[in-house]
């Protein structure tokens, strides 16, 4: 499959950078830092459930890898403020492909931690349904769809989707809109075999 040019605020993923981030509790960071933006240690321990010099620690490798950095709009007081220096990471499948086995062990928990964190943001919107709107819940959407399609056609339905989502980024509306949230768009586009 051909590899798409990425915005500059998306971080292609190279073999050292992924063993910097393969890890659950930095993957939790990362989603947090961008989803729910700035945080210090405390705050993401919280959040999380973890213990602050964990998170603590984690924090640093991942500033190691040049995910992560100080935040100099927050921090004025004695806590560190950590933000995201990008807010989407791109996984070249070169990497399952890699000739070190540490990287394709690497890259396995990553797709993995990734997978379930989609299932945790799912689940975790289905148990909050009372909390939405009417207007929120008939516009949410939980499809899926079996087609019968070639690798070729199958990379050309991934790159459209890509395109239509990327035309709607252009559309995003600010923060403090009256009525606006948040929205969480998750795609998994993959074969499958018939069960005997």
């Amino acid at each position: 499959m051909k590899e798409q040019p990425q915005p500059p605020e998306v971080r292609t993923l190279d073999a050292r950078s992924l063993r910097g981030l393969a890890h659950p509790l930095r993957m939790r960071l990362m989603a947090s830092l961008r989803l729910d933006g700035p945080s210090t240690a405390s705050q993401l321990a919280a959040r999380l459930g973890e213990s602050s010099g964990s998170t603590s620690y984690h924090l640093r490798q991942l500033a190691t890898h040049g995910f992560v950095e100080d935040d100099p709009d927050h921090g004025k007081g004695r806590e560190r403020w950590w933000r995201s220096t990008h807010q989407g990471t791109h996984f070249s499948e070169t990497l399952r492909h890699d000739p070190d086995p540490v990287v394709r062990g690497a890259a396995n928990l990553y797709l993995h931690e990734h997978a379930m964190f989609h299932t945790e943001e799912l689940t975790t919107y289905l148990g909050t349904l009372n909390e939405w709107s009417e207007e929120w819940t008939e516009s949410a959407d939980l499809s899926d769809f079996t087609l019968r399609l070639t690798p070729e056609l199958t990379a050309e339905l991934h790159q459209k989707m890509h395109a239509l989502v990327e035309s709607y980024r252009e559309r995003a509306v600010d923060e403090d809109t009256p009525g606006s949230a948040q929205v969480r768009l998750h795609t998994h586009l993959f074969p499958t075999r018939p069960t005997e």
